[in-house]
């Protein structure tokens, strides 16, 4: 895969990523991390009357951030510097998001690990994964996180197929990705640095750095009858 998936020096959550020896170990680690933060103030309910907040206590944003009046957020959350969640947000626990992230309308993020500038601005499901920095998903773009035909998540990892031990496990987005809408991400899913897949494709398996996924099927031509009405 060349470089690493993602670059951790401007990320405040680094150390979570610490002892992991392959990427998606950080979702392992992510319910005892969150449960270990010390010294963020919880958010008050009081200021965000209009949004729906369960297990307010855990849920932690930073300075900067707007959340909007119709999001649902569910604790335990930690959310960055200058973020949006806005209306009809789905937030549904276990989330750690950096700077400058967007949540959008109708967009649900579920057990997941998004770093700086990530934006899920429009219909989108993140489950189960994690998203680089300046990653951009289409609209409508969903990462699937459970096998249809049950069993452990397997990824494709440097020219093996590894087993990774988790019954769910969606993604992992690299730094610079931009995947176009309507977009599916099959479990296991692994995208490169700066890679680049076309709207309405269904993917998996491991895309190198800069790769460019997009339909093989040549365009069919299609005809049109016109009919006189009698």
């Amino acid at each position: 895969m060349g470089r690493p998936l993602f670059s951790l020096e401007n990320y405040v959550h680094r150390n979570l990523f610490s002892e992991c020896i392959y990427p998606w170990d950080a979702l392992k680690r992510l319910d005892v991390y969150l449960r270990s933060l010390k010294g963020l103030k919880p958010i008050d309910p009081v200021l965000f009357p209009q949004t729906y907040l369960v297990n307010a206590e855990s849920i932690f944003i930073d300075e900067g951030t707007v959340i909007e009046p119709g999001a649902y957020i569910q604790g335990p959350c930690v959310i960055g510097k200058r973020c949006q969640i806005r209306h009809g947000a789905y937030l549904r626990g276990g989330v750690l998001m950096g700077d400058e992230c967007v949540v959008g309308h109708a967009t649900e993020v579920k057990h997941s690990i998004l770093l700086n500038y990530v934006a899920a601005a429009h219909f989108n499901y993140v489950g189960d994964s994690i998203l680089g920095n300046h990653v951009n998903l289409g609209a409508g773009v969903k990462c699937a996180n459970v096998k249809i035909n049950s069993g452990s998540v397997f990824v494709h990892w440097e020219n093996r197929k590894v087993d990774t031990g988790l019954l769910k496990l969606g993604a992992l987005i690299a730094d610079g990705v931009r995947l176009g809408c309507n977009c599916v991400t099959n479990p296991g899913t692994i995208l490169g640095r700066d890679s680049i897949c076309y709207p309405a494709l269904s993917i998996h398996g491991q895309v190198p750095e800069k790769g460019v996924v997009r339909s093989i099927h040549k365009q069919l031509q299609t005809s049109v009858f016109l009919k006189e009405l009698p």
